[in-house]
């Protein structure tokens, strides 16, 4: 019954990581990967959870042995299932009581079972960390319509470190950032993922990241990670506007047009009443390159403000080709100009005490 810390437990021990929480402590965050195995519903916890504060710990322990019990066999049965090779590692929120207790009852099972000693709270703290150690981060950047998410997708095939952040918070940033993408994850969640993709980054490479407000829909970048991206080299894609409409007005047409509408609403403070009811025209008359051309003048001049004070490096491209603009942005790496910004950049670093940079 060996009991883990976090690192071992991560990267050592054998099995599926099994969560004891309640369900929705596990929804609301947990391990990328761990599957769910309460040992007590919400109401059930609740119930305790009330029985300690307002009877007496016996009392509490005893109420939750009586909804123990009968889950006894059924739990087991389950772990079994989930775990074919009889080993599994295990954690409740701080490696105490619940997780104790199901250790107990799978290893009275046959299992094999590692325990992460100090529970998912552990694991938050390993998170945290994990976000804010110094990386060696490269920007992508580039006005809306550039193909920058394609791009990374590029550098990842040609053997490129890539953290696609979007892909994480299943979200593409703006307003039609949600369309045909799954439910975003909560904060909790986000941060969790984002801590294991780094920690999957091998530490002596540069690591592309794309350009990014602090917020990706409804989820943050954490402070200091997102500072870490506002302080790296940024390579600037330059894509004429033509090929950005013609990508975005492909991309958009693809989905449906009441979803497309909803998005130019939530613009609307921003858009302005006429250019709302023309855009939602466009829509109604499929003409994609127009409602584009209407809503990228906003995001244009959104980014154009994002990039003021940023010192940068400007990649023209021809078009949206992903593997061609990947190939430029290679070639741009090795330049004089970007090996001065990073010169400057890693002073900038050192002189108030930060990460250098490459």
């Amino acid at each position: 019954m060996p009991r883990h810390p976090i690192t071992d437990f991560l990267n050592t021990a054998a099995g599926p990581i099994l969560d004891v929480r309640a369900p929705a402590e596990y929804a609301q965050g947990h391990i990328p990967g761990a599957l769910s195995l309460p040992l007590f519903t919400d109401e059930e916890r609740a119930r305790i959870g009330t029985t300690y504060k307002q009877v007496n710990p016996e009392k509490a322990v005893l109420l939750g042995l009586d909804f123990f019990g009968p889950k006894m066999r059924r739990m087991v049965e389950e772990a079994k299932k989930l775990a074919p090779g009889q080993e599994v590692r295990l954690h409740c929120w701080r490696g105490g009581m619940r997780s104790g207790a199901v250790q107990w009852l799978l290893e009275l099972g046959g299992l094999h079972v590692n325990l992460l000693d100090k529970g998912y709270k552990d694991y938050r703290r390993w998170a945290l960390a994990e976000m804010t150690r110094p990386r060696q981060l490269r920007v992508l950047g580039g006005a809306t319509g550039s193909g920058k998410t394609a791009v990374l997708h590029a550098l990842a095939a040609q053997g490129e470190s890539v953290l696609d952040l979007e892909k994480l918070a299943n979200h593409q940033g703006s307003s039609f950032g949600g369309l045909g993408q799954p439910p975003q994850p909560t904060q909790e969640q986000f941060e969790n993922d984002l801590a294991a993709a780094l920690a999957a980054l091998p530490d002596d490479r540069p690591i592309w990241v794309e350009d990014e407000s602090r917020t990706i829909g409804s989820v943050a970048l954490p402070g200091e990670f997102f500072a870490q991206m506002q302080a790296a080299p940024l390579l600037v894609l330059d894509v004429p506007r033509a090929a950005r409409v013609r990508y975005l007005a492909a991309d958009y047409g693809r989905h449906d047009a009441g979803a497309l509408a909803l998005a130019v609403l939530r613009l609307r403070k921003r858009l302005g009443g006429l250019v709302t009811k023309e855009a939602l025209g466009a829509i109604a008359e499929n003409d994609m390159p127009r409602m584009v051309e209407l809503v990228l003048a906003y995001y244009d001049k959104t980014y154009g403000y994002g990039l003021e004070g940023r010192k940068s490096v400007t990649v023209a491209a021809e078009g949206t080709d992903a593997a061609a603009n990947a190939a430029r942005v290679l070639a741009a790496v090795v330049t004089p100009e970007f090996l001065t910004l990073t010169e400057q950049l890693s002073h900038d670093t050192n002189a108030t005490g930060g990460a250098p940079h490459q």
